[in-house]
This record gives structure tokens, sequence and C-alpha cells, in this order.
């Protein structure tokens, strides 16, 4: 496994370095302290398949970052580690397609978890953040791990992966070749099947539920 740990620093990325180890003796871990240096790696082609990126990284704001490697490397499954763990900033972090959150102050067993999940195709925040955001009637009777057992088509799915990733209706038709009204109905379908009203609340409740998009949904 390729991961990319980017932190300015260089004490904190060798001891996470040592724990992801102990997750997979085989793991390779490539070192940035700043988003140009991370963007080098990623460009470089060296096949990364996690990343592990800091809220406050030298010169950009953590959200900003998120964003420019959302945007020019979608396909690889990004985590944020941050020593801040608001509400807000968790939420946030996941709308704009991080598919983890990992609080600095969390123990070892804690990231461990996270990385699982994520690096199953799930989406991990920290039990505290969800607090108030989806209420348990809003959510479904009985835990569902795949979207086929919430009904969910293929296309469907693909849906689904998409607003976990914090993409607006629009981008959602233009990745997929949707036009606007199907894609609008697709969306409400994937909403109504997690018994939810709104994309935060998607979040929620597939992080709650374990939801796991496996590999046959690709964005």
């Amino acid at each position: 496994m390729k991961i990319l740990l980017v932190d300015d620093h260089a004490l904190f990325r060798e001891g996470v370095a040592l724990l992801l180890r102990e997750l997979d003796p085989a793991v390779q871990v490539w070192h940035a302290a700043k988003l140009d240096e991370a963007l080098a790696v990623l460009d470089g082609g060296a096949g990364i398949e996690l990343i592990l990126l800091d809220f406050i990284l030298p010169g950009t704001h953590g959200l900003q970052a998120l964003e420019t490697v959302r945007e020019r490397h979608p396909g690889v499954p990004l985590v944020m580690l941050s020593s801040q763990e608001d509400q807000v900033t968790v939420l946030r972090a996941i709308q704009l397609g991080a598919m983890g959150f990992i609080p600095k102050s969390a123990p070892s067993s804690r990231m461990f978890e996270a990385l699982r999940t994520v690096l199953a195709r799930g989406i991990y925040v920290p039990p505290l953040s969800l607090a108030g955001i989806a209420p348990p009637s809003l959510l479904p009777s009985r835990p569902c791990t795949s979207p086929a057992e919430l009904g969910l088509t293929a296309r469907q799915t693909q849906v689904l992966r998409l607003i976990l990733e914090g993409k607006p209706m629009k981008l959602i038709a233009r990745e997929l070749g949707l036009s606007p009204n199907t894609a609008k109905t697709h969306v409400s379908t994937v909403l109504r099947a997690l018994a939810v009203t709104t994309r935060t609340q998607a979040i929620v409740a597939a992080n709650r539920m374990g939801l796991v998009l496996g590999d046959d949904a690709p964005p």
C-alpha cells in the first residue's frame, strides 16, 4: 500500500509512519510538508492509494488544500488529520470530499479503525461530530453495509459516491453523463433510501450504518 502523508511537522510524520507499518508492514509512506510537495508526488505517478492530509499547512488553509487535491486527484481516498475537531470543521471536510476525519488527539486504535473503514470505501467521522445532525428517526431502522441492501442500483450507487464526495448536482450530472432532471431524480432516490432529507444527513447516515460502497461505483 502506498500512502502520502502531508504534514509540516517531521516528527509527527515519522510517528504516524511507524503506526502505519503496524497497519500494514508492507506500507510505503511518501512524506510531504507542503501542498506543492504533495501535488508533486501525486502528479508524478507514484501510484498513491491513500492521502493523509493535515488540516493546517504552511501558506494553505486545510479546506483549500483539500479542494485542490480532490479536484486534481478525485479517485484517491483522502483522510483529514487535525487538532481541530469541531463539528463544523469535520462535516465541511467531509462535504468537500474527505472520506474520513481523524482528530490528532485520537488513540492509534481509532486511527486504525478509521483507515480500515476508508480503505474499504466507507466514510469515517468522529462519533462526537455527528451529534444532533441526523436524529435517529431519520435513520434506517437496521444497519446496512452496502447500497444494494438499501435497494440502490449501480447508477444510484455512483450518485451516492459523488454525494459523499461533496459534488454539487450539476457536477454529478456532468460526471455521469446525466440530464439535470435525471440526476435530481437519482439524488432524491438516494436520500429517500437513506431516510434523510439533506446531503449532510446522508453523510451522517452512511457513517452510522458503516455503509461501504466498494469498487463497483467509481466516481
